[in-house]
């Protein structure tokens, strides 16, 4: 990799992961003090310490305010040579040392002024109003710098919608609201900024964030990479195959498509190249694979524990409904990179070339252990996402240490420098995971802006609005709103964008469907906007993956962002499936033979959209065969389709797959009569 590119990839990553200045040594010391205090706070709040929930978010937006304001300079990128402090990156300027200092002080008011504010509930006297427009102004100035312009533009243009909605036609006008309103609901209030989304990030998300970030220092990204090419490096496409594997593996440490890339495209896109595909699948297998690794069961990212509050059931039934449908996302990934293998006519890696599983595993073993408790934490005990990560992180301290004496037993160290470095990479990990956290504190802080004004009665006029445009028809209502969610995923992460779209969208996904005789779960409208607030993350001319994955590839990013967008049709066909046959997300399904079928089905019906899409089955496609493929794909995900479509008897319902099965098997009868024929 030539040195531009390094630089482009490592300026990425210091973007993404907030890590932007060179300190020195006092302020590398007050970055750690916030981060690992912030760390320790989490921890508490979670174990011993109880403090009122309100209380808990003003702390925890404190945090982030101190730690993007000492982190990120006012400007990233450009140079202002009148005011070279903005664009400071050699130490902390003054100005962000005030900009903090106020961030803080309009944070943690709610707290020190909470009796009287609880008192004149509504009428918010001068100090509220100053310190809760303030709040909104630092929210918005602190998410400019933690994600960029696209969440505050969005929230401004609320703000102004609220203010002069009564001035505006009578298609698009509402009753507004007034200055203390406003204050009231977004900085003085659980509506608003202090609302569900920041709760969630104060309770849930910090201990599974921190969680990742214990993994990656310890190694587990690296565990990952080699266990899945030991096991699949061999085979045809066994790169691409690795690739996918341990990316899927990897979303369960890092949370950040970007990060997910450059942890396992390092490894798995030069691997590619070696072994013949082009540099611009080989970044956009990667970007494909990185970023569906939120909607892997059973972390899925911060916004699964929002889902679970905004649709109020259990977390484990957010697992249960996502796990059907990201299974065949990957699976389907996976075959995608089959496809594309014997498209190529490649090979594996030789055996030679591949770590050895055994010796893998025996290296490694101890990274599962924390993940196996989580797993049985959240699945079997059925404990609370909270306590679930916190006995993790508290098994991860000691694999951490673990870990470090069986190092020095081979370097022939003593216990206490075992003990010493294993408290260095924990307090490393804290500030890490501190960092990581900004973004989605942040996101969740200023989504919040958009929340608390919708519930202003913004919210009814967008479902009179959105059923006028979509003119009842729920299929244009579902692109409205898939269009929508990758428009705003070019400026949003996921969980920003999820919150943003959830709350506009997915109740009048449910109600118009309602009213046009659709029965839609709420859940099913929220996973759909999930997804598609993920698949903005490689959406072009954006995608910040398919930059990182372009410039381990050394190609354009463009090109690349758009062949992993065509892979990611696989994942993107999946909501519109759910949607209109909630068997998917198991809606009101217990029995475990009709789960297998369905997921069976769902499997053939995605390798059918695949094959499709690729213009690849066993051998190329006749443009005559694809009708029949996108025939497959359509009964085998959604049998009742047909018996709508041609008014059969409801009873039949399962009975389609076998009609689906059949006309996947012709197809593939089909190509090999035609593959005999050509060869002899």
């Amino acid at each position: 990799m030539d040195k531009d590119r390094q630089k482009e990839l490592e300026e990425l990553l210091r973007e993404d992961t907030g890590d932007l200045r060179i300190l020195n040594k006092y302020e590398k010391a007050l970055i750690m003090t916030i981060g690992v205090s912030w760390a320790l706070f989490q921890l508490s709040i979670a174990s011993f310490l109880t403090i009122d929930s309100t209380f808990s978010r003003s702390i925890h937006l404190a945090f982030a305010m101190a730690m993007v304001f000492t982190s990120i300079p006012f400007l990233k990128r450009h140079h202002i040579k009148s005011m070279p402090f903005l664009s400071q990156r050699n130490g902390i300027p003054v100005i962000d040392y005030i900009f903090a200092a106020i961030g803080v002080s309009v944070s943690l008011y709610i707290i020190f002024a909470w009796t009287g504010i609880s008192m004149r509930m509504g009428s918010p006297n001068l100090a509220d109003k100053v310190f809760g427009l303030l709040l909104i102004i630092m929210v918005f100035e602190a998410t400019r710098r933690a994600i960029g312009p696209a969440l505050p533009i969005v929230g401004i243009l609320f703000t102004l919608y609220g203010f002069f909605g009564p001035n505006l036609p009578d298609i698009m006008a509402y009753r507004g609201v007034n200055l203390d309103k406003y204050v009231s609901q977004l900085s003085l209030s659980t509506e608003g900024i202090f609302g569900i989304p920041l709760r969630v990030s104060t309770n849930i998300v910090f201990l599974f964030v921190l969680m990742g970030a214990m993994l990656e220092k310890a190694g587990a990204g690296k565990f990952f990479i080699d266990l899945a090419f030991a096991g699949l490096g061999r085979y045809k496409g066994g790169p691409a195959k690795s690739a996918v594997i341990a990316s899927g593996l990897t979303g369960l440490v890092s949370g950040s498509s970007v990060a997910n890339v450059v942890t396992t495209g390092t490894f798995t896109i030069p691997l590619m190249k070696k072994t013949g595909y082009p540099a611009t699948k080989a970044g956009a297998t990667e970007v494909a694979a990185s970023i569906n690794g939120q909607l892997m069961p059973p972390i899925m990212g911060a916004a699964a524990f929002i889902i679970a509050e905004y649709v109020n059931v259990p977390y484990i039934q957010v697992v249960k409904a996502a796990f059907i449908p990201a299974l065949v996302a990957y699976i389907a990934l996976f075959y995608v990179t089959h496809l594309e293998a014997s498209k190529l006519g490649l090979k594996g890696l030789p055996k030679e070339e591949l770590p050895n599983a055994k010796e893998v595993l025996k290296n490694g073993f101890h990274y599962l252990v924390p993940i196996t408790w989580l797993v049985v934490e959240l699945m079997v005990l059925r404990h609370s996402p909270a306590m679930s990560a916190f006995r993790t992180i508290i098994i991860l301290v000691f694999t951490i240490l673990y870990q470090e004496i069986r190092k020095i037993k081979k370097e022939g160290s003593n216990l206490t420098k075992a003990i010493k470095n294993s408290l260095q990479l924990t307090a490393e990990a804290f500030v890490s995971g501190s960092r990581n956290m900004v973004v989605v504190a942040l996101a969740c802080a200023s989504a919040g802006v958009v929340v608390g004004l919708v519930a202003t009665g913004i919210g009814s006029m967008i479902t009179e609005l959105v059923d006028t445009l979509a003119h009842g028809n729920i299929y244009l209502l579902l692109i409205i709103t898939a269009m929508a969610s990758l428009l705003l995923g070019m400026g949003l992460p996921t969980t920003a964008n999820y919150i943003v779209m959830a709350s506009l969208t997915a109740p009048v996904i449910v109600t118009i469907g309602h009213n046009y005789g659709f029965f839609i779960p709420l859940m099913a409208a929220h996973l759909f906007c999930f997804y598609f607030g993920i698949i903005a993350d490689d959406t072009p001319p954006v995608g910040l993956a398919a930059y990182a994955a372009a410039a381990l590839a050394e190609t354009d990013p463009i090109p690349t962002a758009i062949q992993g967008f065509i892979y990611d049709m696989r994942t993107a066909i999946l909501p519109f499936m759910f949607v209109f046959n909630p068997d998917l997300i198991l809606y009101h399904i217990t029995s475990w033979p009709k789960i297998i079928m369905i997921f069976v089905m769902a499997i053939l019906g995605s390798f059918a959209f695949a094959s499709a899409l690729q213009g690849w089955f066993i051998t190329k496609n006749k443009w005559y065969e694809i009708p029949f493929f996108l025939t497959a794909t359509w009964i085998l995900f959604n049998p009742s389709g047909p018996i709508e479509a041609f008014n059969l008897p409801p009873n039949l319902k399962y009975y389609m797959y076998l009609v689906g099965i059949a006309i996947f098997a012709l197809l593939y009868v089909e190509q090999k009569m035609r593959l005999k024929t050509a060869k002899s």
